[in-house]
């Protein structure tokens, strides 16, 4: 680059100085440092490229070796240069660049957000992989956590809610901000009668709460829960036995709150005791309650709001980090719900 041209990379996203060229407003030309493997930036058989080809279908670009030329309006263009500095910052950080992550980077690019600062908040690395959060939503709702007493994350299925939360509080623990953990879910069975369950009172609670072990087991070595349970470090528990406790030094999480009754809904939060924290997570769209029962998740935002060390998440279908379907099921239902 000639030392008097305008360092329009910089102004594109964060690009480095020497990783741009601009040769006219509407065209750019960025170079993607040696230290990044292409087959690695750029995917196997080029599939990183073939989406970021879909997702700017209304540019030009063309890649030859380590070098992206891309031609078209000059906002795309910027957005383009700003997709690409989020994408280098990831890799650098240690991020498995794929068409998921170009798909996020580019949303994100175009909320304003800068994707490496969210994609590359780390909450809990085990068994070789990190938990991270991968929307703004779920980023905020982490940042709640950390920074509040209580937190309320209320949103449909496969934003990441309960999986998060108990992130979190594995994270806690591990640093020795509490001394245990405590999940709990309110046993309200999914629509259909499951009858009387035969075995111990662990027999029969175990299908309300699987749904927690899922989670704690891709978290914590598997061979070591039982003896975390024994000891009373994981306690994992209906709701009805929270009754009567005072919980201290503990991180709390209530799942599943949509089926929780007002009155539950008091009962629990009472319990907080000191040096603890606790997460309630529910989706409203999914009650399960019998009759006209209210929800308890549905109107404590209605008695609580405006507390001080208490915060509301809600997360949305762009949240959704499961099967890109579930983002359109969810979409879907909305529709059809706001149509009855």
């Amino acid at each position: 680059m000639n030392p008097t041209e305008p360092d329009t990379a910089a102004q594109n996203g964060g690009a480095a100085p020497s990783d741009a060229v601009t040769s006219q407003p509407d065209s750019v030309r960025l170079v993607i440092p040696d230290s990044i493997d292409l087959v690695a930036f750029f995917g196997p058989g080029e599939s990183n490229l073939r989406a970021l080809e879909q997702t700017f279908d209304d540019l030009d670009i063309h890649v030859r070796a380590n070098q992206v030329q891309v031609t078209g309006d000059p906002k795309r263009v910027e957005a383009f240069v700003s997709v690409i500095g989020e994408l280098k910052k990831l890799y650098t950080a240690g991020h498995r660049i794929n068409e998921e992550t170009i798909d996020r980077v580019a949303t994100f690019s175009s909320e304003g957000a800068a994707a490496s600062t969210v994609l590359g908040t780390n909450i809990l690395s085990t068994r070789g992989k990190s938990i991270r959060p991968k929307t703004m939503g779920q980023h905020d709702y982490v940042k709640a956590i950390r920074n509040h007493t209580i937190t309320f994350g209320i949103g449909p299925a496969g934003t990441g809610k309960t999986y998060l939360a108990m992130a979190m509080a594995v994270n806690a623990l591990q640093h020795k901000e509490v001394s245990r953990i405590i999940l709990t879910r309110p046993a309200v069975e999914a629509g259909e009668s499951l009858g009387y369950l035969p075995g111990t009172l662990n027999d029969k609670i175990d299908p309300y709460v699987r749904p927690l072990y899922d989670a704690l087991h891709d978290m914590v070595d598997p061979e070591s829960i039982p003896l975390l349970i024994e000891t009373g470090t994981i306690e994992v528990a209906p709701l009805a036995y929270m009754r009567g406790r005072t919980l201290n030094d503990a991180f709390i999480i209530l799942d599943e709150a949509q089926n929780t009754t007002a009155e539950q809904m008091k009962m629990f939060l009472t319990r907080l005791g000191f040096g603890s924290r606790m997460v309630v997570t529910g989706d409203i769209s999914q009650i399960d309650l019998p009759g006209k029962t209210r929800s308890g998740l549905k109107v404590v935002r209605d008695i609580l709001d405006g507390i001080d060390d208490l915060q509301f998440c809600e997360l949305g279908s762009k949240d959704v980090v499961r099967h890109s379907l579930v983002t359109k099921i969810v979409d879907a239902y909305d529709l059809w719900g706001n149509a009855e």
